[in-house]
């Protein structure tokens, strides 16, 4: 009886041995493509505010005492109507990471400060990325972020430098 170990055992020794190198090559091959669709997928987040915000672009450390509820007035004197989606949302961490260079929870414990001390309130909670940019489109003042793939006419990019 023969003993079929492998699923390459009809071959020789040598023609085993690369049959094996090469599966395994694959393996690695393919599982490399499927992890750069992974991060080709995950859609790049852009911040967005309603179209009567009086500005184009504005610094991180502007971007993040805004989110943080600390700077709560544009330019113009107009407040701010921030709009964050829940701490355990994967956009929102992203966004905080990516754009904020900080934590959720950092963020989270920025508005306890703020809420708790009676200096001002936390921004304004959305469920999902549709709510997102329903309110920022149609509230002045409003800040937000979102996928590239929700962006409209309806809500104004920011640059972020």
């Amino acid at each position: 009886m023969t003993n079929h170990s492998s699923p390459f055992s009809f071959l020789s020794s040598t023609r085993r041995q690369l049959a094996w190198i090469t599966a395994c090559l694959m393996l690695v091959l393919f599982s490399g493509l499927a992890k750069a669709q992974t991060v080709a997928d995950e859609s790049v987040i852009v911040l967005v505010a309603h179209p009567d915000v009086p500005i184009s672009w504005l610094t991180r450390d502007t971007t993040r005492a805004i989110f943080a509820m600390r700077q709560r007035t544009w330019p113009n004197g107009q407040a701010v109507q921030v709009f964050v989606l829940p701490n355990r949302d994967p956009v929102h961490a992203r966004f905080t990471k990516e754009q904020l260079a900080v934590y959720p929870h950092q963020l989270q414990l920025a508005w306890d400060r703020v809420v708790f001390s009676g200096r001002g309130q936390a921004p304004n909670r959305v469920r999902n990325l549709t709510e997102m940019h329903e309110k920022v489109a149609s509230t002045p003042g409003a800040l937000g972020y979102l996928e590239r793939e929700y962006l409209d006419e309806s809500v104004q990019v920011i640059s972020m430098e």
